[in-house]
């Protein structure tokens, strides 16, 4: 397939660029500097680009079967951030008629799993209050999706980790597993390539956690 994936320089978005790149895909990583962007590979494209400005995106976006986006707020103070990003991606697509867009969100944007323990509740409402301004960006950008034309899917992890890809992990179409406390990087890009042709996904978040 044809990939395009925003926020490559980012701790999901890397992963998602290399594991692409490895299972045969065709990549266009979307950088606003390059130079901050190592990855190589084999049918790696960089394009750099004003994530701002749609109309700058829409080459990007053109053509491929489907975009990926690791775009979020990498501190407290970036919080609004990834709505407006996320605003700029779908213009460019619905400008091309690019269909298919997997994003990754947060495991508090989605439903309590069923049967939720105290502990669970506790942290999960802890959490909530601490990072408040960044998961109401997010659920802004949940929001955005929804109002779009695109296949859209939210996969929503709970705290991240740099521990390594294991490719095995608890998926939730729809909902959030039960006592989802962390994953790794890396196998929210394994989730958020595997749901790039599963139809079961679109229009649906997804939560995943070990």
């Amino acid at each position: 397939m044809r990939l395009t994936v925003f926020g490559a320089t980012g701790g999901i978005g890397r992963h998602v660029v290399q594991q692409a790149l490895a299972s045969g895909h065709e990549v266009t990583a979307v950088v606003r500097d390059p130079a901050r962007f190592s990855v190589q590979g084999k049918g790696l494209e960089v394009f750099r680009a004003d994530l701002t400005d749609p109309e700058s995106l829409r080459e990007a976006v053109a053509g491929r079967h489907a975009v990926l986006s690791g775009l979020g707020a990498r501190k407290r103070s970036d919080a609004g951030i990834t709505t407006r990003l996320t605003r700029s991606v779908l213009a460019a697509m619905e400008a091309e008629g690019t269909r298919r867009l997997v994003v990754v969100s947060a495991a508090p944007v989605g439903p309590e799993a069923p049967g939720e323990g105290l502990l669970d509740r506790a942290m999960r409402s802890m959490i909530s209050a601490v990072l408040k301004d960044v998961y109401v960006d997010l659920a802004a950008m949940e929001a955005e999706l929804a109002a779009s034309a695109t296949d859209w899917t939210s996969v929503r992890p709970p705290k991240l980790t740099d521990k390594p890809l294991t490719g095995t992990y608890r998926r939730v179409v729809g909902g959030t597993p039960k006592a989802a406390r962390t994953i790794a990087r890396a196998d929210v890009a394994h989730a958020m390539l595997a749901c790039v042709d599963d139809p079961a996904t679109v229009k649906r978040g997804v939560g995943v956690a070990y």
